[in-house]
């Protein structure tokens, strides 16, 4: 099939002048790097503040530069103001009544806490504001390049050396063309809507009633006011984070809520627990059991798919569903959709077409505290930049990655579906693991500490820390507890501490025990 988009920009690398990002070397000793990151989420604020805190004369070997096709910092927890339905792709899933699902001590970048009288468990606002103090504090923002888009990205040269040809749209709407020596690519996960498709659904669709709410399927992407469904009958499908909160939000307003799911789940009350949706038919959904609910609106809270758009413009990477197997990757990088390959520690690509320092990606990894973890990639990358001879050679790292994902197989799950998912309680090791490497191999000072501090793992623990916040703030004291809570020590000890008084609280009552399901990631 011809790709029309790709001839567009193969014809526009012809006669779009290239202009080399590196200026002349203003030390003759070093001949300096370039360096694009796109996305100005918690990844590529990462790397911005990880370069600015290299010693100055290691620095100035570097030239960077961070595009993101929006007009402030914050990445998915930069709202969308606009009303969009499919085709169209909002920019970001958050809706109004979004609030965090972890404790923010747990999001915040080390060394930089939230405000005093931060909830624990804030609104989206609270989240945004902080990534926007954050890039203003350590000064990152002339280095950020807003409203330029990333079109396309191609390698040019040998496995050896070479650039990233880069496509970027900018703020006025011109293509121009930059070359870079290294793109770390920071553009997050959540965009792509994942949107099954079941046999009968196009009928059930077609058969709306005359007479009542017109029926429809819609991913939580575009979910943003519960008022939506109000006196409607709603099937959410899945119970990840989004789908939990559809239904508490959807429950007590709907006419009736279902939920399917595949594993055994807490379930909000107003919402009845289905099975795994079988077919569709022109009265409704029929599922797994053979039970059958007539419903007008599906929501579909079923994840997202992990592409990379302006990679695969350039041929830099292969979207193929049906990959599921590195032997598949022999002449390059490879998305499933789920997972992407081959890489080195979900950061490094190991394409033979370029060197291993060449593409790394930030923020891939799921089930992990982001803004820590996205400090740790940080540090792995640039120094795989700036220290290339530490690491093994690329048939090395393949070795070692076939190990991990035969690792992850022997735990019962199929590195190839779960992606880059944590396995339970590896987070903080797999954060650890990439600084402690840095710092065997005198990349970095050795401080003798381990990077995730003591305080981030206890949080793994605190079973009753979400459920004692919304007590706090049903008891409307929630400003009298954070009121004066500054530093990273005194938000670690009001975890504790909230944790504590709510596990007294139920054990005095007798309130049966349940496991929170979001906890630090």
């Amino acid at each position: 099939m011809v790709n029309i988009r790709q001839i567009v920009f193969s014809i526009l690398s012809t006669y779009l002048p290239i202009q080399l990002f590196n200026p002349a070397s203003t030390n003759p000793t070093y001949e300096p790097k370039s360096i694009a990151i796109v996305g100005a989420g918690s990844g590529g604020l990462a790397m911005l503040k990880t370069i600015l805190d290299l010693p100055e004369e290691t620095r100035e070997r570097l030239q960077f530069v961070l595009y993101d096709e929006r007009d402030d910092v914050g990445g998915v927890w930069l709202p969308d103001p606009r009303t969009v339905l499919p085709p169209e792709i909002p920019l970001t899933p958050l809706y109004p009544l979004l609030h965090t699902n972890t404790p923010i001590p747990s999001m915040s970048y080390p060394g930089f806490p939230f405000m005093p009288g931060t909830p624990l468990y804030p609104s989206h606002e609270h989240i945004q504001a902080y990534h926007r103090r954050y890039a203003t504090h350590f000064k990152l923002l002339p280095y950020i390049r807003f409203q330029h888009r990333v079109l396309q990205s191609h390698w040019v040269g040998t496995s050896s050396k070479g650039w990233w040809n880069i496509t970027i749209r900018d703020a006025e709407g011109e293509i121009q063309q930059q070359a870079f020596d290294h793109l770390i690519i920071a553009t997050g996960n959540n965009h792509f809507p994942r949107i099954p498709i079941w046999p009968g659904e196009d009928e059930w669709l077609e058969s709306s009633s005359n007479y009542g709410p017109r029926r429809e399927i819609l991913h939580s992407i575009y979910y943003r006011e519960p008022e939506r469904y109000l006196n409607r009958s709603v099937l959410i499908v899945g119970n990840g984070a989004s789908g939990r909160d559809a239904a508490i939000q959807v429950g007590p307003i709907a006419r009736k809520t279902y939920v399917s799911v595949r594993h055994d789940a807490e379930i909000p009350e107003h919402v009845e627990v289905k099975p795994e949706i079988s077919h569709f038919t022109a009265d409704g959904v029929v599922f797994r059991d053979g039970s059958l609910v007539q419903v007008d609106s599906v929501l579909l809270g079923t994840g997202y798919e992990l592409r990379k758009p302006f990679l695969d413009e350039g041929r830099a990477i292969t979207t193929d569903p049906s990959a599921h197997s590195n032997s598949s990757a022999t002449d390059g990088l490879v998305t499933n959709l789920r997972y992407i390959f081959p890489l080195h520690k979900h950061i490094l690509s190991l394409c033979p077409s370029y060197p291993t320092n060449a593409l790394a990606f930030l923020g891939l990894p799921t089930v992990i505290a982001n803004c820590p973890s996205d400090i740790a990639q940080s540090l792995f990358a640039l120094h795989a930049i700036l220290h290339p001879e530490i690491f093994p050679s690329r048939e090395e790292l393949l070795k070692e990655l076939a190990a991990y994902e035969q690792h992850v197989r022997q735990e019962g799950f199929d590195p190839y579906v779960i992606g880059h998912r944590q396995l339970n309680g590896t987070s903080s090791d797999y954060q650890d693991d990439l600084v402690d490497f840095l710092k065997r191999k005198n990349a970095i000072p050795d401080d003798g500490k381990k990077f995730v501090e003591g305080w981030r793992r206890d949080i793994f623990d605190y079973v009753y820390l979400k459920r004692g916040w919304q007590r706090i703030e049903s008891l409307g004291t929630g400003k009298e507890w954070v009121k004066d809570v500054k530093t990273e020590e005194e938000w670690a000890d009001l975890m504790r501490r909230v944790n504590a008084w709510q596990k007294n609280w139920e054990d005095e009552h007798n309130v049966p025990f349940s496991h929170e399901l979001d906890l630090a990631g």
